[in-house]
């Protein structure tokens, strides 16, 4: 098994995540949004993240010290791997909690139109487009 051949696993399993996560919010289904989308699939990619660095981390050359010591890190397929599996259990995490929030909090639903791919796509860009809505549209205080 290769590191090519998990990366092509996790991105349609990423896919489906958000298809439950979209599913329980339009069908207004939240064991779909909080537990299956937020809290299941986000474990699933958390685990094989936590098996990848497990395995592979201290194989690798490089560091978290400097940019170049990063770089050099993620030179090696099986932590660039892990970081990118690090990416998709937290954009989804992230992206049931929005949709928990808007839902719990009255928001309009049309928001999620918005801010979900903005989440999928771009994490922290879709998560500061929350915040700022959060404050501009809420109609009691929301805290995630």
């Amino acid at each position: 098994m290769t590191a090519d051949f998990i990366f092509n696993l996790a991105n349609p399993a990423a896919l489906v995540g958000w298809i439950i996560l979209a599913a329980g919010v339009v069908l207004n289904r939240p064991f779909l949004r909080d537990i299956v989308a937020g809290l299941v699939w986000p474990l699933g990619f958390a685990a094989l993240y936590t098996v990848l660095v497990g395995v592979f981390f201290f194989k690798a050359d490089g560091g978290f010290d400097t940019l170049a010591h990063v770089q050099q890190l993620f030179t090696f397929p099986w932590v660039a791997l892990a970081g990118w599996v690090h990416y998709l259990a937290f954009d989804l995490f992230i992206g049931a909690m929005i949709a928990r929030a808007v839902m719990e909090h009255s928001l309009s639903r049309w928001f999620l139109v918005v801010l979900l791919p903005l989440t999928f796509m771009f994490g922290p860009i879709g998560y500061c487009a929350f915040a700022v809505l959060r404050v501009a549209f809420a109609k009691k205080e929301i805290t995630p």
